[in-house]
């Protein structure tokens, strides 16, 4: 008996034929299947609730210790104990702590300045220059085309850099969410760096706190809506080792 042309591997046509084609509702249901697991990224890509409460609780910590004390040493060591103490939990479950750790360092530096000083509202100006900083890098990335949200998620959904130069219509969610960054987080030093000026620490701590939560979650929702209507991830191709 002789093997057909190309030998065992060669499928036959009936083969072929016997193999399911998809559907043009199949193939749009799986596009969106896989562009609603690219937009839950956006949670896990910023740390989720958890990651924004070990940056915000510090921010809480220094004004109730503040009020209670009336000193900023002992407000800014009470800060940046919590840090600490976020950092070992972390450790000790043997989760990351990239989120924790940035909240150590940025309490580190404000408790710094206010001890030297003797202000108590120089705490937040770490913070709040960051954000201005944030905000102005997140403009840049969009006009230049390289988002900052798609350098941040391009890894964890595993596309990469992909929706760069092979999907037009990732390129466009992703600079349209920066955007949305860029308005959303520009309103904390907005409001905040008036109070600053004026010396009002309370008010400052409070909405501080206040504004530390819910901006990174309207931003991340807006985020997660927006890449729910854009093209699927193109994944990378990973080069395989010899």
């Amino acid at each position: 008996m002789t093997n057909p042309p190309g030998g065992d591997h060669a499928a036959s046509p009936a083969l072929i034929a016997e193999q399911p084609q998809e559907t043009p509702e199949q193939i749009a249901a799986r596009e969106q299947a896989q562009a609603k697991e690219a937009a839950d990224t956006v949670i896990q890509a910023f740390g989720g609730v958890r990651g924004m409460i070990d940056m915000t609780l510090p921010g809480l910590a220094f004004i109730v210790t503040y009020n209670l004390t009336h000193q900023v040493g002992n407000a800014a060591y009470a800060a940046l104990g919590l840090s600490a103490v976020f950092v070992v939990v972390r450790l000790l479950r043997r989760e990351t702590i990239q989120h924790a750790f940035s909240g150590v360092f940025g309490v580190a530096i404000g408790a710094w300045i206010a001890t030297h000083t003797g202000k108590a509202q120089d705490f937040y100006l770490p913070g709040l220059l960051w954000n201005v900083a944030y905000c102005a890098g997140l403009a840049v990335s969009a006009l230049v085309r390289w988002p900052l949200i798609g350098l941040t998620l391009g890894p964890v959904t595993g596309e990469m850099f992909t929706w760069r130069t092979q999907n037009p219509g990732r390129l466009k969610a992703y600079t349209k969410a920066t955007w949305a960054w860029v308005v959303i987080m520009g309103l904390k030093p907005v409001i905040l760096f008036p109070l600053y000026f004026t010396g009002d620490v309370n008010l400052l701590g409070w909405l501080k706190v206040a504004l530390g939560i819910p901006p990174m979650l309207l931003a991340m929702y807006v985020t997660w809506r927006i890449l729910l209507t854009a093209p699927p991830p193109i994944k990378a191709e990973v080069p395989d080792e010899d």
